[in-house]
């Protein structure tokens, strides 16, 4: 009797302790899941920061910080590095290179505004740059007084995609404390 006692309270706590054990496992199985849920919440929450933060996108600059100075001519197309950024809301616009680069894939809207004082051998001119290619233009000539020209254009950039400016090669800019010269643009909508 002893025996069937003591194996009957054995079974029994092998049974209790075989519930606990699945009790347990239920319980870690369950914690396990929903740390897993959290986990994907988390970086979709990161995610979406991310793109709020990215949307931000914008950039204004004009060539000088202060004073007035003439820029070129030079003898091949160079970069033009605008110096005074009063708006920079995203970073995307680099004031040491002059170079702008896309931070997401999207569209984005561009302009440039040159001036000079026309000498009657010197145009104005400034080509909109991607990725090295030369693709719109502003330009104006005149003889005498001052002239200004202005272009805009939407592109669809890709993440790292870069955009600048460069003075037309044998033309001229100049900036003051009034800043015409400007490279502006701003992300319109994520792709």
């Amino acid at each position: 009797m002893k025996i069937s006692v003591s194996f009957t309270l054995w079974l029994l706590l092998c049974a209790v302790s075989a519930e606990e054990n699945t009790d347990y496992l239920q319980t870690q199985e369950v914690a396990a899941q929903l740390k897993t849920e959290v986990d994907k919440l988390k970086t979709e929450v990161d995610n979406l920061n991310q793109q709020l933060k990215v949307r931000q996108v914008a950039f204004s600059a004009s060539l000088l910080a202060g004073g007035k100075s003439i820029i070129g001519p030079f003898s091949k197309d160079t970069t033009l590095i605008y110096k005074h950024v009063p708006t920079n809301i995203g970073n995307a616009y680099n004031p040491t290179t002059g170079v702008f680069t896309a931070p997401v894939r999207g569209v984005y809207h561009f302009e440039w505004h040159l001036t000079a004082e026309g000498d009657g051998s010197h145009a104005s001119g400034g080509w909109l740059v991607k990725n090295l290619q030369n693709l719109f233009v502003a330009w104006e000539y005149q003889a005498a007084g001052f002239m200004s020209s202005s272009n805009g254009v939407m592109l669809l950039l890709e993440v790292g995609d870069v955009v600048f400016v460069r003075l037309a090669a044998n033309t001229l800019a100049f900036d003051n404390g009034s800043h015409p010269t400007t490279f502006s643009g701003f992300l319109l909508f994520p792709m």
